[in-house]
């Protein structure tokens, strides 16, 4: 299992259409939602987040983790290395559309440290917030942020994952529809 988060330059995004087990991953915040017929369980990991989604018989999870975190390969619908930017999505059966856009944006340290006071004080709002402990190098450790917006026919999650020893920010939009 991976313990430590890893360094930006290996972070792997994923998409699969299927469940993953829990025990792949270590959690720090979790959070369940339910509306129009489907279902959502929403990770913050040590890596970044994993998302499982159901309705009527379909499962996709997506996973921003690790490169080198071993996962399987069964059932992959997508897989990038977080770099750059990046836009995808994937049409399932029944009508069902998967959208993603992400990110991995170097930024000035002091763009940085504004973006993570920021999002902790966005947090106390809405949202899902875990602040990392520091790696020893910088006083503040990292932190993951996810904000759920939920209707009756479709799912966007925004998910924003910080690494201060590389004064990166990885952005991830995701929307989940239903026909």
């Amino acid at each position: 299992m991976l313990t430590v988060r890893p360094k930006v330059a290996e972070l792997a995004f994923q998409l699969y259409g299927r469940s993953l087990h829990p025990e792949l991953f270590e959690t720090h915040k979790s959070r369940t939602v339910q509306r129009g017929g489907y279902e959502a369980k929403i990770d913050i990991t040590n890596a970044g987040h994993v998302i499982t989604w159901r309705y009527e018989g379909i499962t996709l999870t997506e996973v921003a983790t690790s490169a080198h975190h071993a996962l399987p390969q069964k059932r992959r619908l997508l897989s990038h290395k977080l770099r750059g930017e990046r836009n995808d999505h994937v049409e399932c059966r029944g009508s069902i559309r998967y959208e993603v856009s992400f990110q991995l944006e170097p930024v000035a340290p002091e763009i940085f440290w504004t973006f993570q006071q920021e999002l902790t004080h966005d947090a106390n709002q809405q949202g899902m917030l875990h602040i990392f402990d520091s790696s020893g190098r910088m006083n503040l450790g990292a932190l993951s942020y996810i904000n759920v917006e939920t209707r009756n026919r479709s799912m966007l999650v925004q998910a924003f994952h910080t690494f201060p020893d590389d004064y990166a920010i990885v952005k991830v939009q995701s929307l989940f529809q239903l026909p």
